[in-house]
């Protein structure tokens, strides 16, 4: 873990924005397509957790992307190679374009200046989408990784951040995966590799303390 004073120079207003990793109604919600997933996010806190990040970042200047993941109603431009996208076009719940499933999920507070990027292929909320340029725009050096899964999503938005440049900050208490044991696992053996990780509280600290 790194110190405070660490934590801050990091986590400087003018050069950080936090991302939200497909915290959507049709994956983290009362509705979900992977209640698993949801029931994990929930009954651990680590939503609440990733909605009191993004309020202190409202509060404090910090620039919020959302990263959603959808797909069209025909199907087209989607993957299929890969038995986890066959899997998901069965599921009950589909995280279509323009339902409520591809909604930011309560009790997280999307804001006018907030971004909302949204997927139709891949499993990085970056590679392929808006996100990268949205962030050299905004003059982004650290980005912070919330959401989930630390399955899949989460690992792969810092892979592709540090091999971009960015620094990465990873509230560990504000990912979710499933099983719930699988996800300290990936940050002891692999995240804490590559990104600089932390607790809720201690990024809401800095938040504050820049306010």
């Amino acid at each position: 873990m790194p110190s405070f004073e660490q934590l801050s120079e990091l986590l400087d207003p003018g050069g950080t924005v936090l991302l939200t990793v497909e915290c959507q109604q049709g994956v983290v919600g009362q509705d979900s397509a992977l209640p698993e997933l949801a029931k994990e996010a929930r009954s651990s806190g680590v939503l609440t957790r990733v909605a009191r990040l993004v309020d202190a970042a409202h509060e404090s200047g910090v620039q919020v992307i959302h990263a959603v993941a959808e797909r069209r109603p025909d199907g087209r431009g989607a993957n299929r190679n890969a038995r986890l996208f066959r899997a998901a076009e069965r599921l009950p719940v589909q995280q279509l374009t323009g339902t409520t499933a591809v909604r930011i999920a309560s009790p997280i507070n999307v804001a006018e200046e907030d971004f909302v990027v949204r997927r139709l292929h891949g499993l990085s909320p970056i590679a392929g989408t808006d996100v990268d340029p949205l962030l050299r725009n905004l003059g982004c050096r650290t980005l912070v990784v919330t959401g989930v899964s630390a399955n899949i999503a989460v690992p792969n938005a810092v892979f592709d951040a540090v091999n971009r440049g960015y620094t990465v900050v990873v509230p560990a208490d504000a990912i979710a995966g499933v099983p719930s044991e699988y996800t300290p696992a990936m940050v002891r053996n692999t995240l804490a590799l590559v990104a600089t990780i932390t607790t809720t509280e201690d990024v809401l600290a800095c938040f504050k303390r820049r306010r």
